[in-house]
């Protein structure tokens, strides 16, 4: 079946906020590693999002993050900032779900969930602008 790109848009945008309700109530639960993986997840579910605009996805989360950053940070359709935060939910993420020994503080679960809480709104806006056709996004 044939999804129309205001559909999947809106698909992948409530899975992006799927995992942000999950990152909150993990931190709340003091499981720290795993409201940063469910936070980095928010974010790149938001980023797939607006990568449906121009029918692009990839399996690498590099590609799809790659594609975000030279067709909507580059060409300013987003602050130039955020592919800082980008880049470090992708880095502690992967140092939460990879490596054996890393200790994720309250701190850096705070960061990034603020972060992607920040992320998923903007990208929410951002949508709803391109679809301003009275039929909001989210």
């Amino acid at each position: 079946m044939q999804l129309d790109i205001k559909t999947l848009c809106q698909y992948r945008l409530d899975r992006a906020k799927e995992d942000l309700l999950a990152a909150e109530m993990n931190h709340k639960a003091g499981l720290f590693k795993a409201a940063i993986n469910r936070s980095y997840y928010a974010i790149f579910h938001s980023i797939r999002a607006v990568n449906v605009l121009d029918n692009f996805d990839a399996s690498k989360h590099s590609s799809v993050i790659a594609h975000f950053n030279q067709f909507y940070v580059h060409k300013g359709e987003f602050e130039r900032d955020v592919y800082k935060i980008i880049d470090s939910a992708y880095r502690i993420r992967e140092k939460c779900d990879y490596s054996d020994f890393f200790i994720a503080s309250k701190a850096d679960s705070e960061i990034q969930l603020k972060h992607a809480q920040d992320f998923v709104g903007t990208v929410e806006d951002y949508l709803n602008q391109k679809f301003n056709d009275g039929n909001a996004v989210c």
